[in-house]
């Protein structure tokens, strides 16, 4: 799913720097920066309500427009968001200015959509073996997340890999293939049987090897 409407985010040139943006913090206005390929980095606040409205709404692969004192909307994407590890307010943001004609990699989040009757029918566990893939395309052709469709899995073992992906023909997929995104492992009695079993098996030629070791009755040691 591409993003489907526009954000703006107005934004202003800022001189507070260093320590002293605490100073801003209490005004209301979050620190931040943007940089970016052929983009000298910048130093700017954000009215942090507005910005604690537009991390709510957009993912980290969505683009954000900011409109830097009244200027054209420059196309940006939320890079870094740190914020206080105590009270999780935010104290720094990070833009990554894009062009629109150039292509980008990004993350893209992988979501399992549907039942895998496997799951069902069989006990089965659904494991996620990939939370996202790395794509190259132009920025508005990034989608936000991409739905992996697990209705097909109906065996126990039985997987969906990277490879089986469908995605649009303007993306390239940059994530190794083979990589499995979902897969339905056995019910947890069959895996622990089968470690008891693996364990029972590597047992035996320990009091072989200990009799070897020892020194014979009565004989001396050499």
């Amino acid at each position: 799913m591409v993003q489907a409407t526009r954000t703006e985010l107005e934004v202003r040139r800022r001189d507070v720097l260093g320590k002293k943006v605490k100073q801003l913090r209490r005004q209301g206005l979050t620190p931040a920066n943007i940089y970016g390929h052929h983009v000298e980095s910048l130093a700017i606040q954000v009215p942090t309500d507005d910005l604690r409205h537009v991390l709510r709404s957009v993912a980290r692969n969505e683009i954000v427009y900011l409109r830097l004192d009244g200027d054209e909307p420059r196309p940006s994407f939320i890079r870094l968001v740190q914020r206080d590890a105590i009270t999780d307010a935010i104290l720094h943001v990070d833009f990554y200015q894009v062009s629109l004609l150039e292509k980008v990699r990004m993350n893209v989040p992988l979501h399992l959509v549907g039942t895998a009757p496997a799951v069902d029918m069989f006990n089965g566990t659904l494991l996620h073996g990939l939370d996202a893939v790395a794509v190259e395309g132009l920025p508005t052709d990034i989608p936000m997340h991409i739905d992996i469709d697990v209705s097909g899995l109906e065996q126990i073992d039985q997987s969906i890999h990277v490879s089986d992906l469908a995605l649009p023909a303007n993306l390239t997929l940059l994530t190794d293939p083979e990589l499995v995104v979902a897969k339905v492992a056995p019910p947890a009695v069959e895996r622990a049987e089968e470690v008891e079993e693996a364990v029972e098996g590597e047992v035996a030629p320990a009091v072989e090897g200990e009799e070897a070791a020892a020194p014979a009755a009565g004989g001396e040691e050499s």
